[in-house]
């Protein structure tokens, strides 16, 4: 099995579904008999252009372990769903789950804020 690096860009109206949706996609990959290594939800962003007119979208990360098959059947369902603005997968060469360099930056930022408020 491959390693593989998925970020999804979702719509912001959507952003309520997006449990429900990251469950679906964990149970495709847990039944194909892949794992999931890390799961980060990175919450909505500026994106950098207009894509359906959205300036914002709800941003996921996922790294997950599995074969060609069930990635295949993730990517149809990516495809066919109209909440995913983007998709891009990624072939890993080791399993990742340490946090990204995007949860560190938002790790900082939360501190940060902390910080001035109590100052």
């Amino acid at each position: 099995m491959r390693h593989y690096e998925i970020v999804l860009l979702i719509h912001p109206d959507q952003s309520e579904q997006v449990p429900a949706m990251l469950e679906r996609y964990k149970g495709v990959i847990t039944a194909g008999g892949g794992k999931v290594h890390r799961v980060e939800d990175w919450g909505r962003r500026q994106m950098a252009y207009l894509i359906q007119k959205l300036a914002k979208a709800h941003y996921l990360c996922i790294n997950i372990e599995c074969t060609k098959e069930v990635l295949a059947e993730l990517e149809t369902g990516f495809r066919f769903n109209d909440a995913v603005l983007r998709h891009l997968t990624v072939l890993k060469s080791k399993a990742e789950t340490t946090p990204s360099v995007m949860m560190k930056t938002s790790d900082r930022d939360d501190r940060r804020s902390q910080q001035e408020s109590v100052a």
